[in-house]
């Protein structure tokens, strides 16, 4: 997978794709939420998410993708329904650091949540 194609399945909650292309001491921080330090921390807080989009409809729309050397940055929202009944609307903007082997060392998101 390219950095381009690794960025947008982890913003678009397809987290099991993008697992061998996050380096073990690598962090990613949801803005003003938490941060997670180590690839294991990443990958547990992944399937807490991943399980809610299984109860939910998810529609993911990617707005932008920018990519300089080894970064990516991409912005989009994410639609979450129960039942046809928005349950919650996010606009995200996530910045991934990658290392020369095209792996993750960082990941940072802004999430702004609305009704």
């Amino acid at each position: 997978m390219t950095k381009t194609e690794i960025a947008k399945a982890f913003s678009n909650g397809e987290f099991e794709k993008t697992y061998n292309f996050i380096v073990e001491n690598s962090e990613w921080i949801v803005v003003e939420e938490n941060t997670f330090k180590g690839k294991k921390a990443i990958i547990e807080n992944c399937n807490q998410v991943g399980s809610y989009f299984k109860s939910v409809t998810t529609d993911f729309r990617t707005h932008n993708i920018i990519v300089d050397e080894n970064k990516v940055v991409i912005n989009g929202t994410a639609e979450f329904l129960r039942d046809n009944k928005r349950v919650s609307f996010v606009s995200a903007c996530d910045v991934y650091e990658f290392n020369d082997d095209n792996q993750i060392q960082k990941i940072t998101s802004y999430c702004i949540q609305s009704k």
